[in-house]
């Protein structure tokens, strides 16, 4: 099964609501959409999204990487030996997380066709479902708190509060009226995108949990280099505390298990480079006795499929942040993942499931 073309197109879905965080706000999702041909007729697809402050790729660097180097490195190659093929794309280049994850995705979506099998029970799973939580994107309270109020009515019940902007006493406020709306009964996780330093970290989780707010946890309270800042906020709260942007690599999930840094890990595909390298965090993670969650970017239900096909083959992966396909104001995809409510059903469909994505308007 030999790489024998690489097509890439890019795509922007207009939100339905601005997406706003400590990092920034997002309006539409921008990606590339990858699709990869192989000798035998079988074509794998994967996508990438442009998140320059997250990950540094643009858009224009993502179809660079792919044209220039990663895309020249896999044509001929056979995927069959994708240990060698996977290990060798992620040394062609240093970074370009995102590339490599289209790549990653694309590659899995084919071998797992070869298969015959979807692609979540090709890599050891057994169950194609999952919960997923919802973003509160972080606004005034009382927005947030309607916010919060309409995705309950809507059946999630775990909310994923963005806070970080402004001083503490603000966030804490958010939360405040986000649980007094939502009651005992749902969950709250908050994710400070970096926002917070250790010092005011520390004091807002106390006080909230002082205030009995029953947060779930706390992902990435400060910026992503501080690993020091980081163990200290995971050493002086109970609050669970969730490692992100402080996790791109296995390497770097090896320094924060060395150091006790946090307690949970965030896998997300276009942070680890995709599937192959996510499976190696995750692992580490696990033998670590840290369980991970595995979100997103702003992506369209194609990035988020293969993301939930990942989640949903492996036992310490027991959170799931899939909620972008639903902030879009339409599905590019015809089969993927499917939505009820906030369940997820993956396809029974070999690979990744996808019929057909629409990559311009009108056509394939």
């Amino acid at each position: 099964m030999k790489v024998t073309n690489i097509d890439t197109f890019n795509v922007s879905v207009p939100l339905i609501k601005p997406f706003k965080t400590a990092i920034r706000t997002v309006l539409s999702a921008d990606s590339l959409i990858v699709r990869l041909d192989c000798d035998n007729g079988i074509s794998g697809w994967g996508e990438a999204p442009a998140t320059v402050a997250i990950t540094g790729d643009s858009l224009t660097s993502i179809e660079a990487a792919i044209k220039d180097y990663l895309g020249p490195f896999l044509i001929g190659r056979n995927l069959l030996a994708y240990e060698e093929v996977l290990t060798g794309l992620a040394g062609v280049m240093v970074g370009n997380t995102s590339a490599k994850a289209a790549l990653d995705m694309a590659i899995y979506d084919c071998l797992a066709q070869y298969s015959k099998l979807p692609l979540y029970e090709y890599l050891g799973g057994a169950a194609g479902e999952l919960e997923t939580d919802m973003t509160v994107s972080v606004n005034s309270p009382e927005e947030m708190g309607d916010d919060a109020e309409r995705y309950i009515g809507e059946g999630f019940s775990v909310l994923k509060v963005k806070v970080g902007i402004g001083d503490i006493a603000q966030d804490i406020k958010r939360v405040k009226e986000i649980r007094k709306r939502a009651g005992g009964q749902i969950r709250i996780r908050l994710d400070a995108n970096q926002g917070w330093s250790a010092k005011d970290a520390i004091k807002a989780i106390r006080q909230m949990e002082d205030e009995g707010l029953d947060i779930e946890l706390v992902e990435q309270p400060v910026i992503a280099q501080d690993l020091y800042g980081l163990k200290k906020v995971t050493d002086h709260v109970d609050t669970l505390i969730m490692a992100d942007e402080a996790v791109f690599s296995a390497k770097q999930v090896l320094e924060v298990i060395r150091m006790r840094a946090a307690d949970l890990i965030n896998i997300k595909l276009m942070k680890a480079g995709g599937i192959y390298q996510g499976q190696i965090i995750n692992r580490l993670a696990e033998t670590a006795g840290m369980e991970c969650m595995v979100g997103s970017m702003i992506e369209t239900h194609l990035g988020i499929t293969a993301a939930a096909h990942f989640a949903a083959s492996k036992k310490n992966i027991t959170r799931f942040d899939f909620d972008a396909p639903l902030m879009l104001s339409k599905n590019i995809l015809e089969g993927g993942l499917q939505y009820e409510g906030s369940k997820i059903h993956l396809p029974d469909g070999k690979g990744l499931g996808i019929k057909r994505v629409q990559t311009h308007e009108g056509g394939d």
